[in-house]
């Protein structure tokens, strides 16, 4: 099994994944090259709540952004999201360990389209979430290329 770590980089603003936000989440994930999904393990603090004790919607919404954005790099393009769709199931707690993971659903040409989960540490579904990011920075790719 090929598991890569993806640590925050030292240069990267990003909110999410950034390092070099004082701010941001520094979120870690794990790019699992074999089974070709994207995992992060996390157990987030009051800091992140909306309602009392719960995980505030767009913490939610970022947790699944990041881990579906990552799967861009099994194509080693760069893409940014252009729809995100989440379905918020159950409460997600602070304080408790949750597991995001993603993967892909299908590549139609520039557009790459992918899914994501949040699961409490018993593997209950808490939120699940689907988005559509588009590769920038190159042209898009002919289907007899796929």
């Amino acid at each position: 099994m090929t598991i890569e770590k993806l640590e925050p980089k030292p240069d990267n603003p990003c909110f999410g994944c950034g390092a070099d936000n004082p701010r941001g989440m520094k979120l870690t994930f794990e790019q699992d090259h074999d089974g070709r999904k994207i995992v992060g393990r996390f157990r987030l603090g009051p800091e992140y709540q909306g309602s009392n004790r719960v995980l505030h919607g767009g913490i939610i919404a970022v947790l699944l952004d990041e881990a579906m954005g990552k799967l861009n790099r099994f194509h080693a393009v760069r893409a940014v999201t252009a729809e995100l769709n989440i379905e918020y199931l159950r409460p997600v707690p602070i304080d408790e360990e949750i597991v995001v993971e993603a993967q892909e659903v299908s590549r139609e040409g520039r557009n790459l389209m992918h899914r994501g989960e949040i699961r409490n540490a018993a593997g209950k579904v808490l939120a699940r979430g689907r988005g559509r990011f588009v590769v920038v920075g190159q042209p898009a790719q002919k289907s007899e290329d796929r």
